[in-house]
Order: structure tokens, then sequence, then C-alpha cells
């Protein structure tokens, strides 16, 4: 079998896997890297094309890929990071997409905002559910916590052998929503040729807490926010659909109308809606002009109100920030609260947008509380659970540059493997096994 690299190995986005076995491709994950355009600064980022977003690294370039052979393009989850490029690289492959109901009905969304003709067939499939591809490929999904709603690990079944893509995970054993891991189920994907291992926290001696913890932490800043008169603002990511379900049903413990802003939020949530997760007493705004208008009430009302809303990176365009720059109509005031109920992605465009929102928040004497977070990576030791449920004969060090992801070898050497059967890989390289 042989593995191409074509995103995600050199830096934490745009993740893109190629597997080939005997002439046939399957391709996981299209996934997008948001710092390029973020930072780009040569015009509107919206008007880039393929080649432009390949050109500035934003998307993974698969133009070397011989796309007549591959059979079929598989999701893991509905993060940008892994979905996000989709709409711009799909149409080269005539094949179908596949994902869970939930990363499917995001795709949906992400093609029709980009106005990109869907050539494709977009296949929704149940966990535990073996599709057939083609001759030397069949997969399922196999149901991971992560922090966003039906994430999976993709299982390929090949003549060669087993590979099992964890991009990305945590052994969450409490987690909010959504179901725990199946632990025995989980050991009977055996045996396990290769091990793509999600190593985003490789570098970190730790367990990931569970989503649970960060439920208590939305709980406690809630609780302590009672009475109070001021201006309340939450802001995590707009895919964090058991966070968001947290914030709500700890917000309506104030009294207060909840509402939720942003385009992105909109998306992300109404797809959730549709699988029968109830935010049914939420008013969601997606569109400009219903925001402005919707702000203006918040602003004379402000105690009436308890706002949810993006911009939880800073990002241009998002509806905090607008805020925050004077570009909508609502004034924070001395007193008011803001809650970021996640930590800045490690990267120097998204650390930069935090800080420029925080500086305006805190000129206004905006009351800030930061990481009200856990994370929805594994670290080290979730790193060694899940080695030794599956023992793998090969991994696959993935999710990071290659500092990030060493410290996850150290793991798998600690578990009993040798140098030659842990690789760590770097974009545009391929590996055979």
């Amino acid at each position: 079998m042989k593995f191409g690299f074509i995103g995600g190995y050199s830096e934490v986005g745009k993740n893109m896997t190629l597997v080939e076995v005997n002439n046939e491709i399957v391709i996981i994950d299209m996934g997008l890297y948001l710092p390029p355009v973020v930072g780009y600064e040569e015009g509107d980022p919206r008007d880039l094309t393929r080649e432009d977003l390949i050109r500035i690294g934003a998307i993974p370039d698969d133009n070397k890929v011989n796309k007549e052979n591959v059979k079929g393009i598989v999701f893991g989850h509905a993060h940008l990071d892994h979905v996000g490029a989709a709409p711009y690289l799909a149409k080269k492959y005539h094949c179908d997409l596949f994902g869970t109901k939930y990363t499917i009905g995001v795709l949906k969304t992400l093609f029709d905002d980009k106005h990109k003709k869907l050539r494709n067939n977009l296949v929704a499939l149940d966990f535990d559910s073996r599709y057939r591809l083609c001759e030397n490929f069949s997969f399922e999904f196999f149901h991971m916590t992560h922090s966003t709603m039906q994430a999976s690990l993709v299982i390929l079944y090949t003549r060669e052998g087993n590979i099992v893509y964890s991009n990305d995970y945590k052994i969450d054993n409490n987690p909010v929503l959504i179901d725990k891991i199946d632990i025995e189920e989980l050991k009977k994907i055996h045996p396990v040729k290769v091990l793509i291992l999600d190593s985003l926290y490789g570098n970190i001696n730790a367990k990931t807490p569970s989503e649970s913890v960060a439920r208590d932490m939305v709980r406690e800043v809630i609780e302590e926010l009672k009475g109070n008169r001021n201006a309340i603002f939450f802001t995590t990511f707009a895919s964090h659909i058991p966070r968001l379900k947290s914030i709500v049903e700890y917000g309506r413990k104030l009294g207060r109308k909840i509402v939720f802003l942003g385009r992105s939020l909109e998306k992300y949530v109404n797809v959730a809606k549709e699988l029968g997760v109830d935010f049914s007493d939420v008013e969601i705004i997606g569109f400009s002009n219903s925001i402005k208008k919707k702000l203006k009430d918040v602003n004379e009302k402000r105690e009436n109100y308890f706002i949810v809303c993006t911009g939880n990176q800073g990002e241009k365009g998002s509806v905090l920030t607008r805020i925050a720059e004077g570009d909508l109509p609502f004034a924070f005031r001395h007193g008011d609260n803001v809650i970021f109920s996640c930590r800045v992605i490690p990267t120097k465009e998204t650390i930069e947008n935090r800080e420029h929102v925080e500086k305006l928040l805190q000129e206004r004497g905006v009351k800030i509380l930061k990481d009200v977070h856990v994370s929805g990576h594994g670290c080290q030791e979730d790193a060694k659970i899940l080695i030794n449920l599956l023992k793998p004969e090969h991994i696959i060090l993935s999710h990071g540059d290659p500092y990030k992801v060493k410290g996850n070898k150290e793991v798998a050497k600690k578990s009993g493997y040798k140098d030659n059967n842990v690789h760590i890989v770097e974009d545009g390289q391929e590996l055979v096994i």
C-alpha cells in the first residue's frame, strides 16, 4: 500500500491523505488551512480561485494526484480543516463523497455558500455500516469523541491490511451530547496494519480532559453572572455543538433571550437541528442585515439578551470583531461581559487577530474571561490508549509539523515500537508499506 501526504503533515490544517492499493485510490479529507486566507492582503479572499488558494497554501495541492484512479473521497468529520477545501477540489474527481449524516449536511452548506455546482454524489452513512467501495477497498465510520458531532475513525479495509485514520480524536469517557466510545468494539478492529494518528498535542504529556469538564466551567461562569445587568456575549467554535448545547442549557437560567449571531453558527446549528438536537428556543440569525437589526435592540435592552456570536479567534468579518471595531450597531460599555469558550489557535495570524479584538474590548472596560474550554484533541495519554487498543503494525503521525508530532513517537516507542515502524512525514512525501 502507498500513502500520499497531500496536506496536514507540515501544518495544523488542510488535511488530505491518499491511500493506494493496486492502482485504486481512496482520499481521506480535503481540508482548509485558514491562516493564509486570514492574512491575505492582496484583495478579497472570497474572490480567490482554486489555483490561487493552492498558491497561497490555503488548500492542498492535489495537482499530481491521478484523479482517474480515485474511487472515493471520505471525510472523517465536519471541521473546516478537514472538509473546507472540498468545494474547490472535489469537482476534479469522478467519484462520490462520503461522510456521516452531520458531516454531509455541513458539506452541502459549504457547496451552497461557495455557489459551487455539486457534480459528485454526497453519500451519508451510519456508523458501523461497512461500505464496499471498489475491488481493493471497503470502509466504515467508527464513532469517536471529538469537539463536533458525528466525528469518526475512518476504517479502511484492504487486501493488504486494515488502516485506521484518527484525524481527529480524543478518548472521552464522559462526553456531552454524544455517546462515549465503544472500547470493546474498538478492540475488534484487528489486525491493524497502519494507524494514522492525530498528534496535534503529541508534545503534551497529559490526558485531554473530558468535555464534561468544559461543561462545568461554562456552568460556573454563567452562575456568576446571575443578576448581572450588563451585556453578556459568549463565543466559541461554531461547529462545537456539544459546547453550544451546554451554553444554551445553562444560559436559560439567566432568564434572558438567547440569540445566536453569525453565518457559520447558523450553518452548523441548523444541520444539528435537522438531526434532532434541540435549539428550539434559540433565535438564530446568520445574515448581516438581520444581525444589524437585532443588535440595535440588544444595544438598548442589553439586560434582556444572552448573545452567542462568531469571533472566538478574532476573525475579520466575524460578529464580535465587527462590534469591537464599531462596524455594527452595538457599543460595549464598562462592565459588559465577553466569554471566550475556546483557546487561540496557535498561528501568527490568529494570535494577532485575537489580541487586536481583546485590546479593543479592554479599552471599553469590558470584562473578558478566556479559556473556558477543553480541547477535542488527544494528548500523549490518549495516544497511548488508542495505540494499545488497536495495536497497529505501523503508525503514521499526522496533524502537525514534525516538532508537534514527535512526542507521540516517544509514546509509541515506550509501547514497544521500533523507529522504522513509526513514521514522521511531511506534505508532498510518499510512503510505501
